[in-house]
């Protein structure tokens, strides 16, 4: 099992928040998960199980349809919570629970 911490819409070649509204927050949090469960050789099928802390519920239906683009149509599990404040002020941020197939 791989317990991915949370990952905030950090842009890694620049090391800062990306800008451009929870559209741009949420690729940007999905992309670094999946750079995250790289090294363990698995992707986002391997997903048992999402967290996503939004700062605004009513970014969800946004979210969500970003969200929807990532995974196929057996999705994880999925919590969404919201929060008063994020990390570097971000507007969302997502844990993964994931699992490494046996070789």
């Amino acid at each position: 099992m791989i317990f991915a911490s949370v990952q905030i819409p950090i842009n890694p070649q620049t090391d800062q928040l990306v800008e451009g509204g929870i559209e741009k927050q949420t690729e940007q949090s999905l992309q670094n998960l999946k750079a995250v469960l790289k090294p363990y050789l698995i992707d986002l099928k391997n997903i048992v199980k999402v967290t996503i802390f939004l700062r605004d519920m009513n970014n969800f239906p946004k979210v969500n349809e970003i969200y929807s683009k990532y995974f196929d149509s057996q999705f994880p599990a999925r919590s969404c919570i919201e929060v008063s404040r994020l990390p570097e002020d971000a507007q969302i941020e997502i844990e993964v629970i994931a699992y490494c197939e046996e070789t």
